[in-house]
């Protein structure tokens, strides 16, 4: 059968998306981009906030469209929408022939099965909503296709997660935390590395927290140490850390091991301590202070991502100013913010979501526009400096211009550099470059090939 996929949501839904095409082919089936030739056609979809669910119907029912006129012959549904609404999905979209929650990657053979010209798709619905949690985690040896280009490559090293943020809906939909085994990653990392990674980036939902499940402490520096040694990988990114796990046994790996990435993302959500006592987050304004000191302390020159939420019940402008001020003592590297969102079968629902819509995007715009003038400060110090970029590609908004990546800068979600006065023919994707910083642009940066 010809297979299409489309993926939607965080790098984590995507090596799911990779190991549900990896299955499909090792079962013998074709995959194809074009969704006017598949005759099975999958979405990947995600539900952690409004727009991401609003984004996930808006999918099925344009693949859904494939089943009037098109080839296709059956519509698989999964991830985190299948998994909340997995009965409703069935009810309010006939189209759907088969419904797989975030623990039943596995299935997906299985639900293609069937679908074949002239035999009648079967109906494949394991189980209907249930309060047992979500259980899968793939390994080293579940078959992957990658889709990221291919120097690089995103490895879960844990699913699920086991705190209670208010906001969150993702321990019901992905269930407790569960660490794979070092042996494991480390012999997904050389696959991945044979086969022309340079740059690995380790995702779970709160990656500090690997092996503290196992009753393993220190497990993720003992993994950075391991994965350093590993030829071929030339960057190891640490994505989704959390304040309180962090400890300095990983600051310590970070700052001594060359091929790890002086790169720490570290969603904060809020500033303010009523705020984050009502997110039911564990940190502290003056936890956070010590914290980020200490980071700077120990990594020298890293590079800080966070995001933050805004908008939150009871949020008021004097906890809006206790953000900005914080944003402006400690001058991330990157940052993102975004509106709260009310959402069903969280803690916080319970809550009055009393900000309003408009008063949230004020809120947001705000916050953003004085990170905009921080970094553009900062990035014009940045002017002459000489660096070793990683090259993504063309950049899409010229064919004769590059875009590449600083070890400070993760794919798809910070800012990038854009390399000019050169040949790109020179200058494959997954190569590094020697380049000199010579101008900015709002969050990016200008560079030009040293000899």
């Amino acid at each position: 059968m010809k297979i299409g996929l489309v993926s939607l949501g965080c790098p984590k839904n995507l090596v799911d998306s990779e190991v549900m095409l990896g299955l499909a082919q090792k079962a013998g089936h074709e995959l194809t981009r074009d969704p006017e030739d598949a005759e099975v056609l999958v979405v990947n979809t995600c539900a952690f906030i409004d727009s991401a669910k609003q984004e996930s119907i808006d999918t099925i029912l344009e693949m859904a469209q494939h089943k009037k006129g098109g080839a296709c012959r059956r519509l698989i549904v999964t991830g985190c929408m299948a998994e909340r609404y997995r009965d409703e999905l069935r009810k309010e979209i006939p189209e759907i022939d088969a419904v797989l929650g975030t623990g039943e990657v596995p299935d997906i053979v299985s639900a293609i099965g069937g679908a074949s010209s002239g035999v009648a798709p079967l109906t494949f619905h394991r189980r209907s909503q249930t309060t047992v949690r979500p259980t899968y985690i793939y390994d080293a040896d579940t078959p992957r296709l990658l889709a990221t280009p291919k120097h690089y490559a995103y490895v879960k090293i844990a699913e699920g997660c086991d705190y209670k943020c208010a906001f969150c809906i993702i321990p019901t939909l992905r269930g407790p935390y569960r660490s794979r085994s070092e042996e494991s990653i480390l012999r997904e990392a050389e696959s991945l590395a044979a086969r022309g990674v340079k740059e690995l980036l380790l995702i779970s939902q709160d990656t500090t927290f690997y092996g503290i499940d196992r009753q393993e402490r220190g497990a993720l520096a003992r993994l950075l140490r391991r994965l350093n040694v590993v030829p071929g990988l030339e960057w190891i990114r640490l994505l989704y850390l959390y304040p309180t796990t962090i400890d300095d046994e990983t600051l310590a790996a970070m700052a001594e091991c060359e091929h790890v990435c002086k790169y720490i993302d570290l969603p904060l959500q809020h500033a303010s301590n009523p705020v984050l006592a009502r997110m039911k987050r564990p940190g502290s304004r003056q936890k956070y202070d010590r914290l980020l000191e200490h980071i700077r302390a120990v990594v020298p020159g890293v590079a800080l991502r966070t995001t933050f939420i805004v908008g939150f019940p009871g949020e008021t402008e004097s906890d809006v100013d206790e953000l900005e001020a914080f944003v402006r003592d400690h001058l991330f590297d990157h940052l993102g913010v975004f509106t709260y969102s009310h959402e069903e079968g969280t803690s916080a629902h319970e809550l009055a979501d009393d900000v309003s819509a408009a008063t949230k995007k004020k809120r947001l715009d705000r916050i953003m526009r004085t990170q905009k003038g921080l970094v553009k400060t900062r990035l014009q110090a940045r002017l002459g400096r000489r660096e070793r970029l990683l090259v993504d590609g063309p950049a899409s908004e010229h064919e004769l211009v590059l875009k590449g990546r600083l070890s400070t800068q993760a794919p798809d979600i910070d800012a990038a550099v854009y390399l000019t006065e050169c040949d790109p023919s020179n200058f494959r994707p997954g190569e590094f470059a020697d380049v000199e910083i010579v101008g900015a642009r709002d969050y990016d940066l200008i560079a030009r090939p040293l000899p």
